[in-house]
């Protein structure tokens, strides 16, 4: 590793200690924000789910889920697990990144001239507009998928689009939630130029997040049916 390289490194990992060691002074003020911001984006991307759920096309083939018409065993936590896990990693990645562009490549450029230089200031530039454009795609990707499974639920179960809402928020807003406070701590640190403080919020955000979701998996496997089955005609 070259001394440039050594001293990045070290940098960056002292100015994570220094997030930690401040945080641990305060830390409610902290996580209210990344939590307040977090449940905006999580309702934000429900109202986005009611909407794209009303304009898209069902799909007549009968839905197999369980609790419904299927049993219920510990193994149907496994898919929703593996895919929340995805976007918990895409996440923290996203976070990961913007530590990277907005901390360490400036400092990096910095003991640089030249060419060079510019071409690092450049990368972290190009760096931080990659992580909000898939951030965006993410978010996008995600209200499309869950509009459409939420248009084919409501139909196949004769109940509003409104009802199918209210009926997964018990699991939806925990987990979105947390899905979500990377991308929150993010765009908080985005905002005020605290880029340094990123590695350090990622991993205080992913502990965070991992039990919760797991929690959120529980309930939408064991409770969700039962709620589904007190609002549909047909079950």
């Amino acid at each position: 590793m070259s001394t440039a390289n050594e001293h990045v490194f070290s940098h960056g990992m002292q100015e994570t200690r220094e997030a930690f060691e401040a945080w641990n002074e305060r830390p409610w003020i902290v996580l209210r924000g990344w939590v307040a911001l977090s449940m905006a984006v999580a309702i934000a991307l429900l109202g986005a789910v009611w909407v794209v759920a009303g304009l898209l096309t069902p799909d007549i083939t009968p839905i197999h889920m369980p609790g419904i018409n299927e049993s219920t065993d510990a193994g149907d936590l496994l898919p929703i697990l593996y895919r929340n896990s995805l976007v918990l990693a895409l996440h923290a990645t996203a976070c990961i990144a913007g530590f990277i562009a907005g901390a360490s490549m400036p400092i990096a450029a910095a003991q640089r001239t030249g060419f060079s230089r510019w071409i690092h200031v450049k990368t972290a530039q190009f760096a931080i507009l990659f992580v909000a454009a898939v951030t965006l795609f993410s978010l996008s990707t995600q209200a499309l998928y869950l509009g459409f499974q939420g248009s084919t639920i409501a139909y196949q179960l004769q109940i509003s689009h409104a009802a199918l809402i209210f009926s997964v928020l018990p699991h939806a807003i925990p987990e979105l939630t947390a899905l979500f406070l990377p991308l929150a701590a993010w765009l908080i640190a985005s905002r005020r130029g605290e880029w340094n403080q990123l590695l350090a919020a990622t991993f205080i955000t992913v502990l965070l997040a991992i039990p919760v979701v797991v929690l959120a998996a529980t309930l939408e496997v064991y409770l969700w049916p039962r709620v589904l089955e007190s609002i549909s005609p047909v079950l």
